[in-house]
């Protein structure tokens, strides 16, 4: 029988071997790839809600004022501060100051290995099982929107596609996994595709 426990499935993705990602993978020749000298330190929250419709991961909206990627869809997260202990209690901080999730509703399960951005940086993302109690509060200043998406959908690899744009002048490729209004793309797509991967494997 088919083990369906999201958080057992978590599990056995971080027993599988892995490895460093990079918004380099599908661009050859455009760019360093992941190794590159001056990285700044982030981490992001891959948060895992178990209910009874199907588990779901919380993603955000950024919003539209921002400097860095207005409006588009990321993990809860950012870059390392110097008041965080480690990229771990810098994940946990950010999930709590843009969608309000407390120390005591979420569980870490591990770290994927880190993924480098076109945009220099260096992010490591944990995977966390998150309480099915908890109801997420958006930070109005800098999240436009809190939402969530089926973790079979996030999951599963076929549903990951690769698509590509015009980038300071040459046209650059990346993954895509939409999810109805949302597109979901960038690193925060090859982080999810990571993950997707690991699970298949």
């Amino acid at each position: 029988m088919t083990d369906t426990d999201p958080i057992a499935r978590l599990g056995r993705a971080l027993a599988q071997a892995g490895r460093q990602t990079s918004d380099h993978d599908l661009n050859a020749g455009q760019g360093a790839g992941p190794g590159r000298a001056a990285l700044r330190p982030a981490g992001v929250l891959i948060g895992v809600q178990p209910s009874p419709g199907g588990a779901r991961v919380y993603l955000t909206k950024r919003a539209s004022h921002l400097k860095h990627h207005p409006g588009q869809i990321a993990l809860p997260g950012g870059k390392l501060d110097t008041s965080d202990a480690d990229l771990r209690a810098c994940a946990l901080r950010e999930a709590r100051e843009e969608i309000g999730l407390m120390p005591g509703a979420v569980r870490i399960l591990g770290a994927l290995d880190a993924h480098e951005t076109v945009t220099g940086f260096r992010v490591t993302p944990f995977l966390a099982e998150i309480d099915p109690d908890f109801r997420p509060q958006r930070e109005e200043a800098e999240v436009e929107e809190v939402f969530t998406v089926p973790f079979d959908h996030l999951s599963d690899p076929a549903r990951y596609r690769i698509e590509g744009r015009i980038w300071q002048g040459a046209r650059r490729r990346y993954f895509t996994v939409p999810y109805g209004p949302y597109y979901i793309w960038g690193a925060t797509a090859r982080i999810l595709k990571a993950l997707a991967d690991r699970m298949a494997a």
